[in-house]
């Protein structure tokens, strides 16, 4: 089992994939804006960070980048989800730090995949 944090400022997207990733045996911790992201990854340890690109308190991209600059979180797998699907937002998303870009509205079934392929290479 991994421990998995969401953040996301829409309450739909957060059940959804609470609901999806626990289905898959994960543990999920789930909050609405980047500061409380920020928060949880030091709260929680989580093993893969999902966050939504566009949140209140700072954007998916800033929290990416602030795990990015700490050394204890720098490898810490991310996977950013959003409905921006512009090859400039992809191309800003992976520039921030992210690990995988998946665009909304996405399968369920295609974000646990993408989620154990990011933990399976993180474990090496």
């Amino acid at each position: 089992m991994s421990t998995v944090l969401v953040a996301d400022d829409d309450a739909d997207i957060r059940e959804l994939v609470t609901f999806k990733l626990e289905q898959e045996g994960h543990e999920v911790h789930a909050v609405a804006d980047g500061e409380a992201a920020l928060r949880a990854v030091l709260d929680v340890s989580p093993d893969i960070v999902l966050l939504d690109v566009m949140m209140p308190r700072r954007t998916g991209l800033e929290v990416c980048e602030a795990l990015r600059a700490a050394p204890e979180t720098a490898g810490l797998p991310v996977i950013l989800l959003t409905a921006k699907a512009q090859e400039a937002d992809l191309e800003r998303g992976f520039t921030s730090g992210a690990d995988d870009y998946i665009v909304k509205p996405f399968s369920p079934r295609e974000l646990a995949t993408r989620v154990r392929a990011q933990l399976a290479r993180a474990r090496g």
